[in-house]
């Protein structure tokens, strides 16, 4: 599809049509939304960013005085996000995703796998609660689990990783089991105008049509790294989930995590995840005590397996 820019567009008749300005909806836009919804099984809306998804979620459904119950572990971001709204009287806890949330609490939020820690929910207890259920499935992607077939309400990617694919866009998503909460969603998401551009839209797209190739890929070479970095003497902890691209591990505090990520050749000293380029960074220079000291977060990318492996061997040979 040509990338349409315009943000207008002729009335039909008299009357709009099914576009007729931009922050109300666009063809690439349309498109985007209309190829994950059908990934996920559900009524996609695209956003300008992962925490611009976040926002609109929160903002659209919950009220002052509502809890969110927010997965220990999940991605520190989503935390920052959400304490930003403490000051309208909206709150978050954490909770140990692999057993039942809290119960007084108006919705759940749940990361599937967690990152950095992938850790994966009890969707059966999330879903038997009686909040609205969010799964954050950016790692996991729709080639590995779509949540609105295991009780979720809500599906939450930031679409910058595996669904991009290309550390090439900044976007996020929010896929709805129900029509009538994807209305409400727009409605708000037009009204703030957090709409994502056509240029972005259109990379999406791109980047849908090879997902499963890549995510396939990502974790036939992930789960053979997981298993040689587990036997390797300098490797404490490896996290791996079984399925996807992403894993961590650590090594002996923060002093050998940065000798690490300083030291690699192929491998990407970056952060992000999802991409075509394998990345590799220490996350307590964000996420600070909340993680160990030594851990290094891997992205694996699409490289020769045996290639990234000789990186990481070289790179951990250096402690």
């Amino acid at each position: 599809m040509a990338i349409d820019r315009s943000t207008i567009w002729p009335y039909e008749d008299g009357e709009p049509g099914e576009f007729y300005y931009q922050r109300y909806g666009h063809p690439a836009g349309a498109e985007a939304e209309r190829a994950l919804g059908a990934l996920d099984g559900g009524h996609a809306l695209v956003f300008p960013s992962g925490a611009g998804a976040t926002t609109a979620l929160v903002l659209a459904f919950l009220n002052p005085g509502d809890t969110v119950a927010l997965a220990e572990g999940a991605y520190f971001g989503t935390g920052v996000t959400l304490a930003q709204f403490e000051r309208w009287g909206l709150r978050y806890v954490e909770y140990d995703q692999t057993g039942a949330p809290p119960g007084d609490v108006q919705l759940v939020w749940t990361e599937a796998p967690s990152n950095p820690f992938l850790t994966m929910p009890d969707l059966d207890a999330a879903a038997a609660h009686p909040a609205p259920l969010v799964v954050d499935a950016t790692v996991a992607t729709p080639v590995h689990l779509r949540p609105l077939e295991h009780g979720a309400d809500f599906v939450l990617h930031s679409a910058t990783k595996y669904l991009g694919g290309h550390d090439d866009v900044l976007l996020g998503a929010v896929v709805c089991k129900r029509a009538d909460e994807a209305e409400r969603l727009r409605e708000f998401q037009t009204r703030s105008g957090i709409v994502a551009a056509p240029d972005a839209c259109w990379l999406l797209q791109r980047g849908l049509k090879t997902l499963e190739v890549r995510v396939r890929r990502q974790t036939e070479s992930a789960r053979e790294l997981a298993r040689r970095l587990e036997q390797h003497a300098k490797v404490a902890v490896v996290r791996y989930p079984g399925f996807g691209g992403l894993l961590s591990f650590d090594v002996d505090g923060a002093t050998a995590a940065r000798a690490v990520e300083t030291s690699l050749e192929l491998i990407t000293n970056a952060t992000s995840l999802g991409g075509v380029t394998s990345v590799l960074e220490a996350r307590a220079r964000w996420e600070g005590d909340r993680v160990p000291p030594g851990l290094l977060r891997l992205s694996v990318g699409l490289e020769p397996v045996d290639a990234l492996w000789a990186d990481l061997e070289q790179a951990l040979g250096r402690l």
